[in-house]
């Protein structure tokens, strides 16, 4: 047994240790923050831009690649999504008229989603209201001294995480 291993079985014999160990809860807070922010910011993008918060995500990912686009593996390693639940959700963003699949001009075989004039236009709008909503939830109860601090170790675990999640097919 590893020395992490053994750190992380200390003190713990019981469920009420398990429940109470202060790794446990931060991870919980953690967690139950991200959940009730995604409900909440997710619920605005859904109700005042008619998609879905995935569907946001999915326009961003195309926003920040440019050009003619991206092949239906990279949005689905990006999104942590099978390649069936990648082809579905894009599926149905193209019968909304935010993407379209192009042929891959460097790859005969290949397609392409790429973002539509109103893919743009709605990835903007939705950017408007969540950056508003992160302000009011995300960044608005901590104090002003910690935000920076707080969001560049945000990216630190995000990539840390990214690298340990196995690649889906």
């Amino acid at each position: 047994m590893d020395a992490r291993s053994e750190a992380g079985r200390a003190g713990i014999s019981t469920a009420k240790d398990a429940a109470d160990h202060e790794l446990v809860v931060a991870f919980g807070r953690l967690q139950g923050a991200a959940n009730r922010l995604e409900y909440v910011l997710g619920r605005a993008i859904e109700q005042e831009c008619g998609i879905s918060h995935l569907m946001f995500e999915v326009l961003l990912i195309l926003g920040r690649a440019g050009g003619p686009g991206l092949p239906m593996g990279a949005i689905s390693r990006e999104q942590v999504l099978t390649s069936g639940g990648v082809t579905r959700l894009v599926d149905r963003m193209a019968a909304a008229g935010l993407v379209e699949r192009a042929d891959d001009p460097d790859d005969r075989r290949g397609r392409l989603v790429r973002l539509t004039t109103l893919g743009e236009e709605k990835a903007v709008q939705a950017a408007r209201v969540h950056v508003a909503n992160i302000e009011q939830y995300f960044l608005a109860p901590l104090p002003a001294s910690h935000r920076q601090r707080f969001m560049d170790d945000l990216r630190i675990l995000s990539h840390a995480a990214r690298d340990a999640v196995p690649r889906l097919r």
